[in-house]
């Protein structure tokens, strides 16, 4: 996950930030005691990906996300599970194995280097009691829906048994395209029909609305249709992954009310960029507005 574009435009979203993170500590502390009294209602299981708010160190960060009532801190690399683990928190979406976004299942001149990643960290994520890791398409390199489908599952089938029997759920995140150039598994029903080929319970779909509002919108009804095929949800506001709030286009909580009526019962992460400057007064509103 080195060289996600995403984590390329952190740097330059949050320069210069650590010092208002730990000067505005105090105010957190403030929100936090506000949360205890005002719990969180429980349908939603909520995470955080810590990209988005990478000033904050992680000890740190995990204490203040279990005092507004997150369960985990999500897409972290294997040295760090044991400081969310050991906070009483969870790593709901763990990364450390593959290449990349670009490089992924679709290549099959990876698929010996995509493979021995895998099963090296699945056996890390089930010693460490998690369960989805990410796994990527990779670029579509100029090949048919079709190549691509056969592509992806012929890797992927030489790496679900082993997900099988440590009992981690291979999980491919959908992406748009336009950002992450060329991207192959860019829209629901491909992704669906790559699980379908697969044919594993082991390997599942990350459904980011964001990125699927900018491919394919129709959110509520993707989520009421192909919601069994996702063991991760992210959120993110559109425009320009930024809050959930009323600045951008999607009403998540209409969607979060969708989503829980599927009988959903995976985690919800949220992975927008904070453009205010209480980055933390805006983890906790667009985790209140998620919690219906």
């Amino acid at each position: 996950m080195k060289h996600i574009s995403r984590r390329t435009a952190l740097k330059a979203a949050l320069a210069g930030s650590a010092a208002l993170a730990t000067g505005g500590l105090g105010a957190a502390v403030s929100r936090q005691n506000r949360a205890a009294v005002e719990p969180l209602k429980g349908n939603i299981r909520h995470s955080v990906s810590k990209w988005c708010f990478g000033s904050y160190p992680l000890d740190e960060f995990c204490d203040i996300c279990k005092s507004i009532g997150i369960e985990s801190v999500e897409l972290l690399d294997p040295q760090d599970w044991k400081t969310v683990t050991g906070r009483g928190l969870t790593v709901a979406m763990a990364q450390g194995a593959g290449l990349g976004i670009d490089r992924g299942f679709n290549d099959p001149a990876l698929h010996d280097e995509l493979v021995a990643s895998y099963e090296q960290v699945i056996s890390l994520v089930a010693e460490a009691g998690l369960t989805n890791l990410i796994c990527f398409a990779g670029r579509r390199n100029g090949v048919s829906d079709l190549q691509g489908w056969e592509n992806c599952e012929k890797g992927l089938k030489r790496i679900t048994p082993v997900a099988e029997r440590h009992g981690v759920v291979l999980t491919m995140e959908l992406l748009n395209s336009i950002g992450h150039k060329d991207y192959l598994c860019d829209h629901t029903v491909w992704g669906v029909e790559l699980c379908r080929r697969v044919g594993s319970p082991n390997f599942r779909l990350l459904y980011d609305i964001y990125h699927m509002q900018i491919m394919e919108g129709n959110i509520i009804e993707h989520i009421r249709r192909y919601h069994a095929f996702f063991s991760h949800v992210h959120t993110g506001g559109n425009p320009g992954r930024a809050e959930i709030d009323e600045t951008q286009e999607l009403y998540y909580p209409a969607i979060m009310k969708a989503l829980a009526e599927t009988g959903y019962r995976g985690f919800v992460g949220q992975e927008f960029v904070p453009r205010q400057e209480d980055k933390i007064a805006s983890l906790e509103k667009c985790i209140r507005i998620c919690d219906i």
